[in-house]
């Protein structure tokens, strides 16, 4: 099991930041670390738990309320 940091708020996110990193690698991105294997998603995954990638969750923007005239 991958641990979890604060970028990481639950499983769901850490599913999504490993599949997008995964996608990264399937599309040409360099892997960070040296590894065996072949497999983007495992290649992600070590990435993860080895501190090379990191994900951001974004803070949702503000609402803004129409002017009403």
């Amino acid at each position: 099991m991958l641990p979890m940091d604060d970028s990481l708020q639950n499983k769901y996110s850490l599913v999504k930041g490993v599949a997008r990193r995964a996608r990264q690698l399937q599309s040409g991105a360099v892997p960070l670390i040296h590894t065996t294997s072949l497999k983007a998603c495992r290649v992600a995954q070590d990435e993860i738990r080895g501190g090379q990638v990191r994900f951001v969750v974004p803070k949702p923007a503000p609402r803004i309320e129409p002017i009403q005239i």
